[in-house]
């Protein structure tokens, strides 16, 4: 029950995040998906999370990544006083206004 808290609570924080990236969800359309996606284990205090992003391309990928990694942190300490040593961001897919909507896949 504690993780499911922790993945809510760092999914919305990733949200936060990405939300100062306007480039970053431009190209990811809205919809069913509930991106980004977040799993957490925790082990006493300490929680290790997984957050699944979606992302607009061309965009700066490593600082969008970092930013949602420190603000992930900086919440669930926040708001469940658990230290978070290790928050690991994955890109599930990028989306370009290019290649969206084109089915040969080549950008021009």
């Amino acid at each position: 029950m504690v993780e499911r808290v922790v993945a809510k609570v760092a999914a919305q924080a990733a949200r936060e995040a990405l939300r100062t990236w306007p480039a970053a969800l431009a190209a990811v359309p809205p919809g069913p998906g509930h991106w980004p996606r977040a799993s957490a284990r925790v082990r006493e205090r300490t929680a290790r999370v997984r957050v699944l992003v979606e992302l607009g391309y061309p965009s700066d990928i490593g600082a969008q990544c970092a930013a949602v990694r420190r603000q992930v942190a900086s919440r669930v300490k926040e708001l469940l006083g658990m230290d978070v040593p290790e928050v690991a961001v994955g890109v599930e897919r990028l989306h370009s206004e290019q290649l969206d909507g084109e089915r040969s896949g080549r950008v021009r």
